[in-house]
């Protein structure tokens, strides 16, 4: 079983896609830590606005998740792509194509290697890496909501966080390439006014419905 779980940012998408794993005994796959990845090796490089380069440097570039942990070329940089820099550059290189398809068959290997059995989460895991999911989640909430949870967690300020996120909401379901949108056949679940638990408990029950 497939269970995608789309969202923007701050929608709470990692922490419950984690919770879901681990009550379902599934593998869990964070997309968006490929993407940050590749934008820190691109960083690394002055690559980013490149697209020839980063191009290159994707396709050549050693990815691996293992036990919620990000690997490049061996480097475990799990820390290192949540910071400000891979942050603010991530859309920028996630809108490129060729960057997409790469990294789209990155994921659909890994999850291959666990038998097709995942719980997958990111922004275009039910509308492109995996379209027949069994379960195909839509996390949603105002984007105040979400600022407030990311300066939470960041420290940021909220007013900062928020522009950040219509900043980059703009990047993501305006692309070419996989935008940012609810996939077909997804339950639309708005986390707005709901508890961690409250989120938790709504995806399982459409898990348990598909087993």
């Amino acid at each position: 079983m497939i269970v995608a779980i789309d969202g923007p940012s701050g929608t709470g998408k990692s922490s419950v896609s984690r919770r879901v794993a681990e009550l379902t005994g599934l593998p869990h796959l964070d997309t968006g830590a490929f993407y940050r990845a590749a934008t820190l090796a691109a960083l690394r490089l002055d690559a980013v606005e490149d697209e020839d380069r980063l191009m290159a440097l994707v396709a050549q570039a050693d990815l691996g998740q293992h036990d919620g942990r990000m690997f490049l070329g061996g480097e475990d940089v799990s820390e290192q792509i949540r910071s400000e820099p891979v942050t603010a550059a991530v859309s920028t290189v996630a809108a490129v194509p060729r960057v997409r398809e790469i990294l789209v068959q990155h994921q659909r290997h890994w999850v291959a290697d666990k038998g097709d059995r995942a719980v997958v989460e990111g922004r275009d895991i039910g509308s492109v890496v995996f379209p027949d999911a069994e379960v195909k989640i839509y996390l949603d909430a105002t984007p105040e909501v979400r600022a407030r949870r990311r300066a939470a967690q960041t420290g940021e300020e909220v007013d900062e966080v928020l522009r950040d996120i219509h900043r980059r909401d703009g990047l993501d379901s305006g692309r070419i390439t996989s935008p940012l949108i609810v996939p077909e056949g997804a339950v639309v679940i708005d986390t707005s006014d709901m508890s961690f638990d409250q989120v938790v408990a709504e995806v399982m029950r459409h898990v348990e419905a598909e087993v």
